[in-house]
C-alpha cells in the first residue's frame, strides 16, 4: 500500500540518492507542517503556557490539588534544590523571589522556597475552554457568515465575468483581440496598493462603504483568471463550436453548454485561486468595512489585538477555526490545480 512511498533506487538497501531524497522531503515537511502544528497545539494551551519560556511543544496543564484549608486547588511544584529537594509542594503564594508553600500531606506548616528551586509539575491537558470561548465573547458565526458570503459570491462572479472575458478573447477574431489581451495581462505589474485610493473614491461614491458588495465588486475581475481560462479555451477545436452555430445554437448557449463544461479543470483551478483569495484577503476589507457587524473574519482576528493586552488563547483559537475551512477545500480540491494548470498550457 505505502510502496510509492518506501520506494528507493537501490535494489537491497538505500542508495545515496535515497537517503538525500529523504531528507530533503522529510526537512519539507518540517518546514511546511511545523508551524502550523505548532499553532494548532498553541491553541490549546492555557494564556499561562503560553506565556512559558523556554515554550513547550505540547499543551501542558499545570497540576493543582485540593488541600486542606484552603478554598481554592493549589498549584504544585517539584522543588530541584536546597533543604527540601525532591519534595513535591503545593504553592500557597508567592512573595518577590521566594514562595510560601505546604506539604499536601502536611498542610499545617509553611516552607519558604526559592522560585528559582522549583519547577512546576505539568500534566498534558487540553484547554478546550478557548475555542468555547470564541462563541462565547464573540460572534463567530456572524464573521464566518460574511466571510462565506463574501468568498462564494465573489467566486462565482469571477469565475462568470473571467470565464466570458476569456472566451471573447480565444474564439472570437476581432481587430486589436492581441491588444486587449496584452493590456489585460499588463495590468499583473500594478502593485494593488496603487488602486486602493481610486478603488475607495469609486466605492464610496457608490455608496458601498460597509457593505459587502464593496468588497466583492472590485474583485471579480482578475487578470489571472483570464489569462488561465483563455489558455485553456484556445485547445478547445474551432470546429466543434461552429458545428453547435450550424445547429442553430446561439452564442450564449455554445458559452455555457459546450465550453464552460469542457473547460472544467481550469475552471475548477481558478474558484480554488479566488476562494484562497477572497478568505484570506484582509487589506481591501479592513479599508471599506468600519463596521463589526460586517466584519470578515480576518478583520475579527484584527479586533481581538488590544492595545495593552491580547488574549492569545482566544487569538490561536480562532486563527485555526479560521483556517480549519480553506485548509478542507484546499485539501479535497488541490489536485486540480496541478491538472488544470498543465492542461491549461502554463508554463
Amino acid at each position: 500500500m505505502f510502496g510509492w512511498l518506501l520506494g528507493r533506487r537501490g535494489r537491497n538497501a538505500f542508495d545515496l540518492t535515497d537517503w538525500m531524497s529523504f531528507g530533503f522531503l522529510g526537512l519539507g515537511v518540517i518546514l511546511m507542517l511545523g508551524p502550523v502544528l505548532w499553532l494548532v497545539l498553541s491553541s490549546f494551551k492555557t494564556e499561562a503556557g503560553l506565556q512559558e519560556y523556554p515554550p513547550k511543544f505540547l499543551p501542558l496543564a499545570p497540576i493543582e490539588v485540593q488541600v486542606d484549608g484552603y478554598d481554592q486547588p493549589l498549584q504544585m511544584f517539584t522543588v530541584t534544590s536546597g533543604e527540601h529537594a525532591g519534595r513535591e509542594l503545593a504553592q500557597v503564594r508567592r512573595i518577590g523571589l521566594n514562595a510560601q508553600m505546604v506539604d499536601p500531606a502536611n498542610p499545617s506548616e509553611r516552607l519558604n522556597v526559592a522560585i528559582g528551586d522549583r519547577e512546576p509539575l505539568r500534566e498534558f491537558g487540553i484547554a478546550s475552554e478557548n475555542y468555547s470561548g470564541v462563541f462565547e465573547r464573540f460572534n463567530f458565526m456572524l464573521y464566518f457568515w460574511n466571510s462565506t458570503f463574501i468568498t462564494v459570491v465573489a467566486t462565482v462572479l469571477t469565475v462568470l465575468f473571467n470565464s466570458m472575458a476569456a472566451f471573447a478573447l480565444a474564439k472570437y477574431k476581432f481587430t486589436g483581440r492581441n491588444a486587449v489581451f496584452v493590456l489585460i495581462i499588463a495590468t499583473l505589474m500594478i502593485p494593488p496598493t496603487i488602486t486602493l485610493v481610486p478603488l475607495f473614491l469609486v466605492i464610496s461614491e457608490m455608496g458601498m462603504v460597509n457593505s459587502h458588495w464593496g468588497v466583492i465588486w472590485p474583485a471579480i475581475a482578475t487578470p489571472t483568471g483570464v489569462f488561465l481560462l483563455r489558455q485553456y479555451m484556445l485547445t478547445i477545436p474551432d470546429d466543434l463550436l461552429d458545428a453547435a452555430r450550424m445547429d442553430n445554437a446561439s452564442e450564449w448557449k455554445v458559452y455555457w453548454k459546450i465550453v464552460l463544461p469542457l473547460s472544467a479543470p481550469a475552471l475548477a483551478v481558478l474558484i480554488i485561486f479566488s476562494v484562497m483569495w477572497r478568505w484570506n484577503e484582509f487589506l481591501w476589507p479592513l479599508i471599506v468595512l468600519n463596521r463589526s457587524e460586517v466584519f470578515t473574519l480576518q478583520l475579527a482576528l484584527n479586533s481581538f489585538q488590544g492595545e495593552l493586552q491580547t488574549n492569545w488563547s482566544s487569538l490561536l483559537a480562532m486563527t485555526v477555526l479560521t483556517l480549519l475551512p480553506i485548509t478542507i477545500v484546499f485539501a479535497f480540491l488541490q489536485k486540480y490545480i496541478t491538472q488544470g494548470i498543465a492542461q491549461s498550457g502554463v508554463k
